[in-house]
């Protein structure tokens, strides 16, 4: 998933837009029960809509097979920690599994309930990482300690074949007098880029020879901003050791960023365009005014809200079920934040100490 198609996924639907929600398990034996549950939660949501007066009952078929339809797409053997099921109206279906607990319900609802996968998506460290080379320059999808390979849209990208002193014999070796070439797969190879990162913008990591990473700076030029650099060749690397190379890049890109985000939390203090703390930050968030939120990656706090007011408790203590309850108030201000077009950037535990955990810089 993106950042666009997150987006698009939040917008309204038409109605009976619905998500099942699951909560899933890595390994044996836990997962053998994951299947009879989701089987239970299709079964739950055919009563609802077969028992829901404002359904059609082919809207409510077209619903349940755009459903099964993606529960087939999913392999509950190797699965994650939650699953994410959508389906609605029209054929759209979508499939997710992300790393963290979920909460077991089926939603039935003009939208999809995308809470979940938007706390998935802001609080997991993403990367995009370039690895350039004579044969083959591809990209990686770099999701905490795992790379996927992303194929399609341009990438992998290669050369185009050299006929040696016109011998018929075609190859892809680098060679002296090959720089126009390189140059104009590197054309390809920023094309490609461009496209992704309009999408789904992230810190970009170039792994490298020097002199490839000197072909990619020539074409990308400024535009392209590189969060890190690895040098060496990694052509035909496995991802367990493009993960270690990479990760001090990351690690001394975190640290610029942290330092970055402190000083322009500073800034909006200077000119009172500045909060701090959950309460008095949810209530700006609530009206519109929230720019950039930063966040401690591991603060979550319950609350009640009484009287359209957020208090902060610790704990669920089992005195309050029955109130009004939010579990997460952080992942609210979050969506929020998304939903009236603000930043969020997320930091080290404890690095937010003097500012509540959570900070806010306003729009006015």
């Amino acid at each position: 998933m993106d950042a666009v198609t997150l987006a698009e996924l939040r917008e309204p639907r038409a109605y009976p837009a619905v998500s099942v929600l699951m909560p899933t398990h890595r390994a044996v034996p836990d997962n053998r029960q994951d299947p009879i549950r989701l089987r239970n939660l299709l079964a739950e949501v055919r009563r609802r809509l077969h028992d829901d007066a404002r359904v059609e009952p082919d809207a409510a078929d077209h619903v349940l097979r755009g459903l099964e339809s993606a529960a087939e797409e999913i392999d509950l053997r190797h699965a994650s920690d939650g699953l994410v099921l959508l389906a609605a109206p029209g054929g759209e279906r979508h499939a997710f599994t992300i790393d963290q607990h979920v909460d077991e319900r089926v939603v039935v609802d003009s939208g999809f309930a995308t809470r979940d996968l938007v706390a998935d998506y802001t609080r997991t460290p993403r990367y995009w990482l370039l690895s350039l080379s004579d044969q083959r320059t591809r990209l990686w999808d770099g999701h905490r300690e795992h790379l996927t390979e992303r194929v399609g849209g341009g990438f992998p990208v290669e050369p185009e074949s050299v006929d040696e002193e016109g011998s018929g014999r075609h190859s892809r070796r680098s060679g002296h007098g090959d720089g126009e070439r390189h140059r104009r797969a590197m054309r390809d190879v920023v094309a490609a880029l461009d496209r992704v990162l309009a999408r789904d913008r992230r810190p970009l990591i170039v792994a490298g020879v020097t002199r490839h990473q000197a072909f990619f700076d020539e074409v990308a030029g400024p535009h392209i901003a590189v969060a890190g650099r690895v040098d060496g060749s990694f052509e035909g690397a496995a991802p367990s050791t493009l993960v270690a190379a990479v990760r001090p890049a990351l690690a001394a890109y975190e640290d610029l960023r942290e330092v970055a985000v402190l000083s322009e939390l500073e800034a909006a203090r200077s000119i009172q365009r500045y909060a701090g703390g959950l309460v008095e930050v949810e209530r700006l968030v609530e009206e519109g005014r929230g720019d950039h939120l930063v966040v401690e990656r591991g603060y979550y706090a319950p609350a009640v809200r009484t009287d359209g007011e957020i208090v902060p408790v610790d704990g669920m203590p089992g005195v309050l079920r029955g109130a009004d309850v939010v579990d997460d108030v952080v992942d609210d201000v979050i969506e929020t934040t998304l939903e009236y077009g603000g930043e969020v950037t997320f930091v080290s535990d404890g690095f937010l100490v003097d500012h509540g955990r959570i900070a806010l810089v306003t729009r006015f």
